[in-house]
């Protein structure tokens, strides 16, 4: 046919070996636990800024905010990434859990003592998590498309 030009298929052979190299295999895997966890740091940095820390006469709180690292004194980041992810079939999870026992009764409230009354829940996690799916689609394309640009250096 007039018009068409030869196609270069060391050339393309080349970039799919690159994409293969670069998503290929484990390195799939690794590019999905690793999205997983950028999310869970994200939300982990939002839910240990709105979880409130209580004040009392002679200290303060923080119980609460700390459990959410399970007491560790380290980041959320270093944190997020001694945790495993799991996958089953096509999900990736990370499970972020604050074992400090009243920490259900700050998110979705409770009851007075004298059962008179309602203290209103903070939804910490609630509002977090909400966000997080909000934005997770934006955040997971720009990761993308660092992953590919790799592939065409």
């Amino acid at each position: 046919m007039a018009g068409m030009g030869k196609v270069d298929y060391a050339r393309l052979q080349q970039f799919v070996d690159k994409v293969e190299s670069s998503l290929g295999g484990d390195q799939v895997d690794q590019f999905m636990e690793a999205c997983a966890k950028e999310l869970a740091a994200r939300l982990l940095a939002k839910v240990v800024k709105r979880t409130p820390v209580g004040v009392y006469p002679h200290r303060v709180g923080g119980t609460l905010r700390r459990g959410w690292t399970a007491e560790k004194q380290q980041d959320v980041t270093s944190y997020v990434n001694s945790l495993q992810v799991t996958k089953t079939g096509g999900s990736y999870q990370i499970e972020i859990v604050n074992p400090v026992e009243y920490a259900s009764y700050v998110e979705f409230g409770h009851r007075t003592r004298n059962h008179k009354g309602w203290v209103e829940g903070k939804f910490m996690l609630t509002i977090s998590e909400q966000e997080i799916r909000d934005a997770a689609p934006a955040i997971l394309e720009r990761k993308l498309q660092r992953k590919l640009g790799e592939a065409f250096k």
